[in-house]
């Protein structure tokens, strides 16, 4: 009988839930070894816990009971992963028509839907108010004045959201902060753009103004930005109320829940997190004379990142004498693009078999024609390490998949989901058929 036993050699808030090492120290996933997986799906691969994946969204249910909990697509969909948010219950964020396009095909139900983006196009307009999207994160007064002429076309009146800017400066990278003054999204709260943004959706019959939104970045620690988020908003529907007398039922802070991608990560409890701001929202509520809004979150890397690893097989080993070692692997920034875009921080694991040999830190890199083609840097991997041999990098759910690209003309990996020893494709591998089918000559 083979011996499994939670991944050791990491921390495990890194690995899917799944996640074990058989007592030949090959990595096991959802009960499949990789060695499997690398047989029968080929390598680089996503594979994605199952269990694992609807677990996460039970639990932000569970946590944000009485509120909506809309898992944010853009950190990864498929016609698969839209189908599961649906049974477990929860709502979905989507931000182009290709996104809604996914969730349609799925069947998701569309009055748990949520449109957002920037620059949404005409098109992108008729299409989500023609099936009834339930809501309609509008962020720029073109774009209001364009949702209203659609919705008034249509006979139809759309429920929206108000997407504000609340001057709160998120400690993350600054590529994915979203809440502060100077950036391409929503209503400034501080210039007063909000409040009249405001003025003009409640002036339109075509539109109902049922909540304000904001998001103030991305792959966050600390609790403190939400807060003073929330205490902004929630001033701000004080002030709709004064002015207006109109209470607003409903406030979305968004997402942005950091994860583990080392041992060094710390992320927030959900619980404690929807705890936090619950209790927030309540005081300044309290303070405000207002009754508390329904409340609204979008995880998305939360739910998928910690659920997914990417399986590579070693190419090459090249020692530089005094400097480093490069381990390239069968993929890189075609499948990874966040180590280049943010000098994001990963870590890994010979997946394929046991090694006696000491560790060395080497640098995990890709097979493109860029030296910045690096999938981790200085990470401690056995000095046997050898071409042929497997290793897994976990933390790949989100945004991997969503932001591979065709670079060199490297078609993009498979999702493989695993599940109680099963494996099965929700994404298959693009061929050069599907690389070439473009070209028009």
């Amino acid at each position: 009988m083979t011996v499994v036993q939670p991944v050791s050699d990491l921390e495990p808030a890194v690995w899917p839930r799944s996640a074990v090492r058989s007592d030949r120290g090959v990595l096991e996933l959802g009960g499949v070894d990789v060695r499997d997986l690398a047989t029968e799906f080929g390598t680089p691969a996503y594979v994605l816990d199952e269990d694992d994946f609807r677990g996460r969204l039970r639990e932000w249910g569970a946590a944000f009971t009485g509120g909506d909990v809309y898992y944010a697509g853009k950190a990864f969909l498929c016609t698969a992963v839209a189908r599961w948010v649906a049974e477990e219950g929860l709502s979905l964020d989507v931000c182009t028509g290709g996104e809604l396009a996914v969730a349609l095909r799925a069947g998701f139900p569309v009055e748990r839907l949520l449109f957002h983006g920037n620059n949404k196009s005409l098109g992108e307009l008729e299409r989500a108010v023609e099936v009834g999207v339930g809501r309609v994160v509008v962020d720029s007064f073109d774009e209001l004045a364009r949702l209203a002429a659609v919705a008034e076309r249509a006979g139809v009146r759309q429920r929206v959201y108000v997407r504000v800017t609340p001057g709160v400066e998120a400690h993350t990278h600054e590529y994915v902060q979203t809440g502060q003054e100077d950036q391409k999204f929503g209503f400034s709260l501080a210039s007063g753009a909000a409040a009249e943004s405001v003025r003009r959706v409640l002036a339109l019959p075509a539109l109902e103004l049922v909540g304000l939104h904001c998001h103030i970045g991305s792959h966050i620690f600390d609790v403190h930005g939400f807060k003073l988020a929330a205490h902004r908003m929630v001033g701000l529907l004080a002030a709709i109320r004064d002015e207006h007398g109109v209470v607003l039922p409903e406030l979305d802070l968004g997402g942005g829940q950091g994860i583990a991608y080392t041992a060094a990560d710390d992320p927030m409890d959900v619980f404690e997190y929807a705890e936090g701001l619950r209790r927030m929202v309540e005081k300044e509520c309290s303070a405000t004379g207002l009754p508390v809004p329904r409340l609204a979150v979008e995880p998305g890397r939360a739910i998928s990142g910690p659920t997914t690893v990417t399986l590579y097989e070693v190419g090459t080993v090249k020692e530089l004498p005094g400097l480093r070692t490069y381990v390239s692997v069968d993929g890189g920034m075609s499948d990874n693009i966040r180590t280049a875009l943010y000098d994001a921080r990963y870590t890994a694991v010979l997946a394929s078999r046991s090694s006696s040999a000491e560790p060395a830190n080497v640098t995990l890199c890709g097979k493109h024609c860029e030296s910045g083609d690096i999938v981790v840097h200085d990470v401690p991997l056995p000095g046997d390490l050898a071409p042929g041999d497997l290793v897994a990098v976990p933390a790949s759910g989100a945004y991997h998949r969503s932001m591979a690209s065709n670079y060199n003309h490297v078609a993009r990996p498979p999702v493989v989901a695993v599940q109680g020893g099963a494996a099965r494709l929700l994404v298959r591998r693009e061929t050069e058929d599907d690389l070439l089918r473009l070209d028009v000559e």
